[in-house]
């Protein structure tokens, strides 16, 4: 799970120790689960030491980031997601890693991954890239990762797999912010899969009981696994994730209909290691890297306004061009009401009834057809906009206090 290390990273340190020792200590780590919106799983983990929790609760207190806030919209409005096309696939796919197929041949690259917060930042050490297509029965994904050491410890399903270098993939259908799909895969072919209602800073909660029926994955090593003693290529991973699966919370034609786009994005846990006798240790007191295909302004992968689109296509590739989402510009008016209203809420305990009151303009250079209204709602609030589409057509979007965006 990649480069936002908030409320998930509690909830998902606790669950990697053994046995609680007291009473006292269950219930410290049932709190700590809770609070990050893990009771379930915790409920079916019997482990936490006494030492660990309460190095861990300091560590907790003093790496707990705040709410999103306007100054999160700061970094990631000027953000312009990547988009993709991805066509139909040519021939038949054989989930084995193995990327030389003719359908994959045919599919174009990503291009190379960049840092999370956007390519002004630290160039990544090791390139990573990606390709998609898809069929009626499977929407497909392949990467490359290029890594001179490739090693992965974790083979137990659901594991928390970003604790080892991992390959991730998140999948929002209707692009509403809410409803999207995550999965996680390591060198070993150890997989995580999870869904979540709402992003975490709304106070979603990730069921990792849920599970994705049918998926396939598959790795190649470039090299040798877990063996220092050489220098590797690299390794590459392939996915096939059913649509009857995803057309659970999709909302939407599963598979794609002609010109559909979908949220996407995909990301890249890196750790820094060392050899120590023979083996592969993270270097201490060294943060992970996150490298992904479209950045997201800030280290949060949880937020899938700033995920690419992916178009989809019955046609070969290479004979359809990308089409820019003619509502971008009102989606991130809405936005960045959104991150004003929470800024708002956490000084002032309240939402604000109205665009002067947060301090923001009647957004005139976006092109409304008026500016943005604010209505309070018994849950926080809700903020309408509407803008004029090239086609000559009006569209009126929505978004609110847990920041899901919608049109009618």
């Amino acid at each position: 799970m990649n480069g936002y290390r908030t409320d998930k990273t509690v909830a998902q340190a606790v669950r990697a120790e053994v046995t609680p020792k007291t009473k006292a200590d269950r219930a410290i780590g049932e709190w700590i689960c809770l609070w990050a919106g893990e009771t379930e799983r915790c409920a079916k983990q019997h482990s936490m030491r006494t030492n660990f929790i309460l190095i861990f609760t300091f560590h907790f207190l003093a790496t707990l980031s705040p709410l999103s806030t306007a100054s999160d919209w700061d970094r990631m409005k000027d953000i312009q997601p990547h988009g993709y096309v991805c066509s139909k696939a040519a021939g038949p796919i054989q989930i084995d890693g193995d990327l030389r197929e003719r359908s994959w041949q045919a599919a174009p690259w990503t291009s190379y991954f960049a840092d999370i917060e956007g390519v002004n930042k630290t160039k990544p050490r090791f390139r990573t890239r990606a390709k998609m297509t898809w069929d009626d029965q499977y929407f497909y994904i392949a990467a490359e990762l290029e890594e001179p050491h490739v090693n992965a410890t974790l083979t137990q399903h659901d594991s928390v797999i970003f604790q080892d270098n991992d390959f991730e993939v998140f999948i929002d259908p209707n692009g509403d912010n809410h409803e999207y799909y995550e999965i996680e895969i390591n060198a070993l072919n150890t997989e995580w899969d999870l869904f979540l209602k709402k992003p975490y800073k709304d106070g979603g909660k990730a069921l990792d009981s849920w599970e994705i029926p049918g998926l396939k994955t598959a790795v190649r090593i470039q090299g040798t696994l877990n063996d220092p003693r050489d220098i590797d290529k690299g390794w590459s991973v392939e996915i096939a994730i059913p649509w009857k699966v995803m057309a659970e919370h999709a909302h939407r034609s599963t598979p794609p209909k002609e010109g559909d786009q979908w949220r996407v994005n995909f990301s890249r846990v890196e750790w820094l290691y060392e050899i120590s006798e023979g083996k592969y240790r993270k270097v201490p007191d060294k943060k992970e890297d996150n490298w992904v295909w479209s950045p997201q302004g800030i280290i949060d992968m949880h937020r899938p306004e700033k995920w690419g689109y992916v178009q989809f296509t019955s046609s070969a590739a290479g004979k359809v061009r990308f089409k820019a989402d003619p509502s971008a510009s009102v989606r991130d008016v809405l936005h960045e009401i959104y991150h004003a209203q929470r800024e708002f809420h956490e000084k002032q305990k309240q939402w604000a009834a109205s665009l002067k009151i947060l301090g923001l303009s009647d957004f005139a250079k976006q092109k409304l057809i008026s500016p943005p209204a604010i209505e309070i709602t018994p849950e926080g609030f809700k903020a309408t906009a509407e803008i004029k589409l090239p086609v000559g057509t009006t569209q009126r979007w929505h978004i609110t206090q847990d920041s899901h965006i919608w049109t009618k």
